[in-house]
């Protein structure tokens, strides 16, 4: 087999980790696993390891893939288990398996997400954002490569719902991952800009699956 596939868990006080931090994390838990990762050849060889898609620090998720090589042929069921054991507190890897598809056919994520609110009543929030994320266009100011500029956030929304917990408006949504890429932050950040009445006191997302284009899980 040439390259393998993990699903991993980042949870905990590990979403505070950095996403090169991640990556250095990654690479001594192989290491302590027994595992030997392929390296690139050339000036600056590097190991042949990479996440799909970039995690924002804050950001919980179950459902992170990382692409590898390995020196040595291992069964891939048994290194859930291996690399788990040598992982720090809050990362947690679940699956392993032989990539069906190329990260760039990865369109959606399905998130779940908690606007909290310290004191404004938690229906009429509700019922506000429903509102608000109903609208045709959510135009923002948006950071660029090229600086800030207008950016309509809808159409990567491919659907959102919201519901009631303590203290706290519960959401749901699929959003694109991959052209055009919307970071959940910019939900509550569009409230900011355009609804600050409605602007959660406090918000956390975590990712929970993975999505081709026409929904299937990304495999």
């Amino acid at each position: 087999m040439d390259k393998l596939r993990l699903r991993f868990e980042k949870t905990g006080r590990a979403v505070y980790i950095s996403h090169l931090d991640l990556m250095h994390t990654l690479q001594r838990a192989f290491s302590r696993a027994g595992l030997a990762l392929k390296y690139s050849e050339g000036f600056n060889p590097h190991p042949q390891i990479s996440i799909a898609l970039p995690l924002s620090v804050g950001v919980a998720s179950v459902c992170e893939i990382l692409d590898f090589r390995l020196l040595m042929e291992e069964d891939p069921a048994s290194l859930p288990a291996r690399l788990s054991a040598v992982m720090p507190e809050g990362i947690c890897v679940t699956d392993c398996w032989e990539p069906v598809y190329k990260p760039t056919l990865l369109k959606y994520l399905e998130i779940e997400g908690v606007f909290e609110y310290d004191s404004r009543p938690v229906p009429e929030m509700r019922y506000a954002l429903e509102d608000f994320f109903s609208r045709e266009a959510i135009v923002i100011t948006k950071k660029t490569k090229r600086g800030e500029g207008p950016s309509d956030i809808r159409p990567a929304i491919r659907s959102i719902s919201f519901a009631e917990g303590e203290r706290a408006v519960l959401l749901h949504a699929v959003i694109s991952a991959q052209e055009p890429t919307l970071n959940p932050a910019l939900l509550p950040d569009a409230l900011r800009q355009l609804a600050p009445e409605y602007e959660p006191d406090f918000a956390k997302f975590r990712r929970i699956e993975n999505y081709l284009e026409n929904m299937e899980i990304f495999r």
